[in-house]
C-alpha cells in the first residue's frame, strides 16, 4: 500500500491549491480526483470567477482576499501566465439593500476604495444600464480569475514540488487508523498521516458522520453574442453584479470573441448527484437570464451562444466551512463554499496545509469553523455573491 505525509480528496479548485501547498512545505503529498485536472464536472469551470474585495457578504472574509490577493499574484510571476485579469467590478442594487450595504460596511471597516457610478453615469464606459432606482459602486482592483487555468497552474507547480496527482480514480470511502488515515478508491488503497477533504458537491458522501446538511445546486451559465467592443475585457470593460427586483444577476466582459457571460445567482435547482445531471437547459432560467441582458445590458444580443451547467455546494448559513474534523484532528475540511469560495483558493489551499501539518493557522477563520450557530440554522447567513 503506498503511503504519503498526507493525501488531498479531490483536486479541483481548492484541492489542487492545498495539494500545492503541502508539496511546497516539504510534504510527500497525493491528490486524488476521480476527474483529470481543470475538468468540467463541478464548480471550477466555465472559464472565468469573479475576484473583489468588498465583500458584502461578510467582511470577515475581507482579510483572506487580501492573502488571496497576494497568493494570485504570485503564482503568476512563477507560472508566467495571466491568471487574474483587474478589469473592476460593478455592482448595483438599491441604496438600502443588502448587497449595497454590505459592500460599503466591508469597504469601511478595512479601508478599501470605491468609486460612485449614477445611473447617468453608467454609459457610455462601463456600459451597463443600472437598473432603476439603483445606485452603483465600482472596484477597480477587483475583476476576473481564468479558472481552468488556475486549477492546472495550481497542479502543475504541486507536481513540480515533487507531489503526486492521480486522476480516474473515484474515492468509494476513508477511515482513521492508528496514527493516520486509510483511504479506499475504486482501483486502489492508499495509506497517510493525514488527510485532506476537498471534494465539492461530493463533500457530503465523505463527510457523512459529521451529519452537515450540504445541499447540492445546478446553476446554469450563459453566453450572448456581442458585436459591441465596448464590453471587451481587452478594453477595459468590467465584471458586473446587479441586485434587481427580479433577482440577482452577474456576469463578465467578454474575452476574445466568445460572448458576454451572464448568470442569475439567485433560484435554481437542487439536485442529489452531479453525476446523474442532464445539464441541459432550463427554460425558465434562460428567460430571466435574457430579460435582464435587455434591461441592462445594452448593445449585448439576446441571442445567446453557449451554455453550460456548475454546482454551488451550499451550506446551511451559506458560509464556507474551515475546520479540521471533530473527531479526528489528522484530518481537515474544506467545504461548503455556497458558489462564491473560488476566489480564495490559494489563500485555502495555504490554510489547509497548516491546518494539515500544524494543527493550526494564523489566518482568521474561526468564524467559518464547524462549532458555530449557523450550521444549525442559527448563524449570520443570507444570499451570498456569485460564483463568477
Amino acid at each position: 500500500m503506498d503511503t504519503y505525509d498526507a493525501i488531498v480528496i479531490g483536486t479541483g479548485g481548492i484541492g489542487s491549491a492545498a495539494t500545492y501547498h503541502l508539496a511546497r512545505r516539504g510534504a510527500r503529498v497525493l491528490g486524488l480526483d476521480r476527474f483529470p485536472g481543470g475538468h468540467a464536472e463541478g464548480s471550477s469551470h466555465g472559464e472565468t470567477r469573479i475576484i473583489r474585495k468588498a465583500y458584502f457578504e461578510h467582511p470577515d472574509y475581507v482579510p483572506l482576499l487580501e492573502r488571496a490577493y497576494v497568493l494570485w499574484d504570485e503564482m503568476e510571476a512563477a507560472t508566467g501566465e495571466t491568471l487574474f485579469q483587474r478589469v473592476g467590478l460593478l455592482e448595483a442594487g438599491p441604496a438600502g439593500g443588502r448587497l449595497i450595504a454590505g459592500i460599503r460596511e466591508a469597504a469601511r471597516r478595512y479601508a478599501l476604495p470605491l468609486d460612485d457610478v449614477t445611473r447617468g453615469e453608467a454609459s457610455p464606459q462601463p456600459p451597463m444600464r443600472l437598473p432603476e432606482g439603483a445606485v452603483g459602486v465600482l472596484e477597480t482592483d477587483a475583476g476576473f480569475l481564468f479558472v481552468e487555468r488556475s486549477v492546472l497552474a495550481h497542479l502543475r507547480m504541486a507536481e513540480a514540488a515533487g507531489a503526486a496527482i492521480v486522476s480516474g480514480e473515484a474515492v468509494v470511502g476513508w477511515r482513521a487508523t492508528e496514527g493516520g488515515v486509510v483511504v479506499e478508491t475504486t482501483g486502489n488503497r492508499y495509506r497517510a498521516d493525514r488527510l485532506v477533504v476537498t471534494a465539492g458537491a461530493w463533500a457530503s458522501e465523505l463527510l457523512s458522520g459529521l451529519a452537515i446538511p450540504l445541499t447540492v445546486r445546478r446553476k446554469h451559465l450563459h453566453w450572448f453574442a456581442c458585436d459591441d467592443p465596448r464590453y471587451a475585457a481587452d478594453e477595459g470593460c468590467p465584471c458586473f453584479f446587479f441586485e434587481t427586483p427580479d433577482g440577482l444577476f452577474y456576469g463578465f466582459p467578454q474575452v476574445g470573441r466568445g460572448g458576454v457571460k451572464v448568470a442569475e445567482h439567485t433560484r435554481g435547482t437542487d439536485i442529489a448527484d452531479p453525476l446523474s445531471d442532464d445539464k441541459g437547459i432550463e427554460p425558465d432560467d434562460l428567460e430571466r437570464v435574457t430579460a435582464f441582458v435587455r434591461d441592462c445590458l445594452p448593445g449585448v444580443s439576446a441571442t445567446p451562444v453557449r451554455h453550460a451547467v456548475c454546482y454551488y455546494t451550499l451550506s446551511p448559513d451559506e458560509h464556507f466551512i474551515v475546520d479540521r474534523h471533530p473527531r479526528h484532528a489528522d484530518v481537515a475540511i474544506v467545504a461548503g463554499l455556497s458558489g462564491h469560495g473560488y476566489k480564495f483558493a490559494p489563500v485555502l489551499g495555504e490554510i489547509l496545509a497548516d491546518l494539515t501539518l500544524d494543527g493550526s493557522t494564523r489566518q482568521p477563520v474561526g468564524f467559518l469553523g464547524l462549532d458555530r450557530p449557523g450550521l444549525s440554522g442559527t448563524g449570520h447567513g443570507g444570499p451570498v455573491g456569485p460564483p463568477g
